[in-house]
């Protein structure tokens, strides 16, 4: 990616995060509960197994609607950060022990043993910067689920990789390098972008 390009990126991403901090709480959490509605119908959503979200934080999209209404099978996971940008996930549950991480991200405070490697999880919900509409994802540009779901650009899911995240995150084009790992889907407060297909879901 040339120092251009990255520039670009750079200058979207901060537009973008001051559009999704700047969204009022009386929104935010009535568009938490429709996302939750776009994220049970999606066609691949699991009866079962490890689903693994995120703590929402500066201006995420929340997923907390979502998560008490997974069915009873489902176990919901937080990403827990590792050594060498190594993703891990650990089951968790309201109440539970949580530690913040080197960003201040709170996640699960569990041993080792208890952790989940990326492979898996039936489904990952993902949080995003940006998005279009050809699956392509604008991350906080750590690279962190990019390379560890890297191996999804060789392989068929699962894990299902989805984006949650308000409308106005919603861009006409974003640029993808090859390391990009493209989502099966987006969900957001209106609409289930499924990207399977050419075709776009109505809300």
């Amino acid at each position: 990616m040339t120092e251009d390009r990255a520039s670009q990126r750079r200058e979207l991403r901060g537009t973008l995060r001051q559009h999704r901090r700047a969204v009022p709480a009386p929104i935010r959490m009535a568009a938490a509960e429709r996302l939750a509605d776009r994220l049970l119908a999606l066609p691949f959503a699991p009866g079962s197994g490890p689903v693994a979200g995120y703590w929402s934080s500066d201006g995420e999209i929340a997923l907390h609607a979502w998560q008490l209404r997974l069915p009873a099978d489902c176990t919901y996971c937080l990403p827990v950060l590792g050594q060498g940008h190594r993703l891990h996930f650990a089951p968790w549950r309201p109440g539970a022990a949580l530690v913040h991480n080197r960003f201040g991200i709170p996640e699960p405070d569990v041993d080792a043993a208890a952790l989940l490697e990326p492979e898996a999880m039936a489904l990952v919900v993902m949080p995003l910067v940006g998005f279009d509409l050809g699956g392509r994802r604008l991350g906080m540009g750590g690279g962190w689920y990019d390379r560890n779901f890297a191996f999804r650009l060789r392989a068929a899911a699962p894990p299902w990789l989805v984006g949650a995240a308000f409308d106005l995150q919603q861009v006409d084009r974003l640029d993808a390098a090859d390391w990009d790992v493209p989502l099966d889907a987006v969900c957001t407060e209106s609409a289930l972008h499924d990207f399977r297909s050419t075709a776009e879901s109505p809300a």
